[in-house]
This record gives structure tokens, C-alpha cells and sequence, in this order.
């Protein structure tokens, strides 16, 4: 190997978390294709790395000299897709996602280069701020926009399927299936069960199609490589979705820094690519209240692309954040 394993991994707040990372051999084989990779694009490994682990992935930043780093990731069976997405993500719509370096889809594996200071960096130093956040949801959303014809293709690369008109199954099994919820909110979302399919059909009716949803957008899943400019990555969570429900976690983010305030200036700047196509100002922001309240579902679905085993005798992976997440169905959205 061209450098030598870290004494230190990070393991975060899941340190008897089970990774494929404790499995001697498949941690010789993602590190030498890592390595393999990298040299083909002229970049050695040289000097130590540091890991990072949690249920979700296995991240490993490998230096290269004066090249800076690449970053190793390996998603879950459930996230595999992550990496065709993301190189096929650079294809579509260059100049918004991070290309990777490399890619091995069957199995989860990418390799991507370091794509500049990230965007919470940037907020903590205090050179972005609310305008910044606008920007941000205003270039997402024009991604969106574009990508929308694209969705057949998001659907062959193993993207989960979340479109609206399935999101009331997807609850369904979500509430029948989630053993960390108690009996009395078990019973209170099932008899949300008949506002939910509406929401869903009020939804679907304002007419924008299903796109690309990240699902779990926020400061810190964009970089800053350069003022006014933003790069998507960190695609696992995704789902193929009403766009509309990307607002959800990126507006909370923006909130706990801000306030409830904010978030008028950001719905409207995230709705401001999506005017001229047919709803009128007023049913954008309707759809885009129905929207913040459905993509609670996807949040929730999403705790399950951990890896098998993950929480080892803890119960089954991401229960509890999933019934948190389910749980948010029932609680008005702010804007």
C-alpha cells in the first residue's frame, strides 16, 4: 500500500457500529482498487490516512501529495447506486455534481476528488451567509429542473423509487413494518392515512414531475469551490421523488442557524427556477408546503440503506430515526 493504515478511525456517535471495514480482507481490496485507481490518474498515494465509519458508509481520505486528497466511499447494498448516480449526475449536469475519479457500481465503490471548502466551512467562517443559502437552493433546484427527463435513467441505475403517487404504499409499509414505534403514534399515522393520499394526489396535480430528490441536502453536501458556485455530492440518501421534497432538510439546517425567519426567503428562492412552468406563485408554494410534510417519508426510508448488521444486537438498523422521521408527518410544516 502507498501509505500506511491510521491508528485513529473516527467512528462518530455509532462506535459499535459493524462496518465492512472490520473485515481484514475487504479492507485490503477497497484500499489497493482505491490506490490502483488513483495512480491510473496520476495521483499517488502518499502520506496517512484517516477513515471514517458510521452504518451508512466507509470513508476514507487518501492523501496525494501536492494533488491534495481523494476520498474512498462505500455505500451500503441499499445506497450502492450512489456511485453510478453520481458519475452519471457529472454527464448530465456538468458543473453541479463532483465527478468521480473512478467508479465501481456493483459493488458501491467510489473514488472522487476533493471538491473544495464546504459550504457549512464557509458559514461557520462567517464568508456565507443567508444570500448564500438562496443561491445554493436556486442552483439545486435548476439541477432539478434539468434533470427531470432523466428520471428513466435514475430508475435503471437502482435509484429508489419514491415517486408520489407511491408514497402512500411506502407509508403504509413504513408504519406497518417500523418496530421502534410506539402504539399510540402507530395508530395517530394510520389515521393520517386518508390526509396523506390526498396531499399526495394535490401534490402530483400541480403538475411538476418527479426528479431527482437528494433527500438529505444540506450545508454540509455542497462544496464552495469558488464564490457563488455550488457542487452536489454525498447522493445516498436519494430517491426518485417530487423535487419539492429536497426543501425539507436543507430548510431546517438553514433554520437552526437562523430561525424561523429564514424561511420565507429561502422557499422563495428555491421555487424561483420553477416559475413559468404552469402553477401559479400561490399553488408552488402550496405544493411546496405539502412537499415539506411528504418528504418526511422519504427521510424515513432512507435509515434503512445501512449496512446488514450494522447496529448488531441493538434491533434492526435506523428503527428509531425512522420512527422520528414518521413521527414529523404529523406536525404542521412552518412554512
Amino acid at each position: 500500500m502507498g501509505c500506511e493504515e491510521p491508528a485513529a478511525v473516527d467512528r462518530g456517535r455509532y462506535p459499535d457500529a459493524v462496518t465492512p471495514w472490520e473485515d481484514e480482507e475487504w479492507r485490503e481490496t477497497a484500499l489497493a482498487w482505491a490506490e490502483r485507481e488513483a495512480a491510473a490518474h496520476g495521483l499517488r498515494a502518499a502520506g496517512r490516512r484517516t477513515v471514517r465509519l458510521r452504518p451508512w458508509s466507509v470513508l476514507v481520505r487518501i492523501p496525494v501529495g501536492e494533488r491534495g486528497a481523494v476520498w474512498f466511499k462505500a455505500a451500503p447494498p441499499g445506497g450502492a447506486f450512489e456511485a453510478g448516480l453520481a458519475e452519471a449526475l457529472a454527464d448530465w449536469f456538468p458543473g453541479r455534481g463532483l465527478r468521480p475519479v473512478a467508479v465501481l457500481p456493483e459493488r458501491g465503490w467510489s473514488l472522487t476528488p476533493d471538491g473544495g471548502p464546504l459550504f457549512r466551512d464557509a458559514l461557520d467562517r462567517g464568508v456565507a451567509g443567508v444570500p448564500d443559502w438562496e443561491e445554493m437552493l436556486r442552483q439545486y433546484a435548476r439541477m432539478q429542473r434539468a434533470l427531470i427527463p432523466f428520471a428513466g435513467r435514475m430508475d435503471a441505475l437502482g435509484v429508489p423509487d419514491g415517486r408520489v403517487a407511491a408514497l402512500p404504499e411506502t407509508f403504509d409499509r413504513l408504519v406497518d413494518e417500523n418496530a421502534a414505534l410506539e402504539g399510540a403514534d402507530r395508530r395517530e399515522l394510520r389515521r393520517l392515512r386518508p390526509r396523506l393520499a390526498r396531499w399526495c394526489a394535490e401534490l402530483a396535480d400541480t403538475g411538476i414531475p418527479d426528479s431527482l430528490d437528494h433527500s438529505d441536502l444540506h450545508d454540509g453536501q455542497s462544496f464552495v469551490p469558488e464564490p457563488g458556485r455550488f457542487l452536489f455530492f454525498d447522493w445516498g440518501d436519494a430517491v426518485i421523488s417530487h423535487p419539492f421534497c429536497s426543501f425539507l432538510v436543507a430548510a431546517r439546517a438553514a433554520r437552526a442557524r437562523y430561525g424561523t425567519g429564514v424561511l420565507p426567503r429561502l422557499r422563495d428562492a428555491y421555487l424561483e427556477p420553477w416559475t413559468g412552468t404552469g402553477p401559479t406563485d400561490t399553488e408552488l408554494r402550496r405544493a411546496l408546503t405539502l412537499a415539506w410534510r411528504l418528504g418526511a417519508i422519504g427521510r424515513a426510508c432512507s435509515w434503512g440503506r445501512l449496512f446488514p448488521g450494522a447496529c448488531g444486537g441493538a434491533g434492526p438498523p435506523g428503527e428509531e430515526e425512522g420512527a422520528r422521521w414518521l413521527r414529523e408527518l404529523l406536525t404542521e410544516p412552518p412554512v
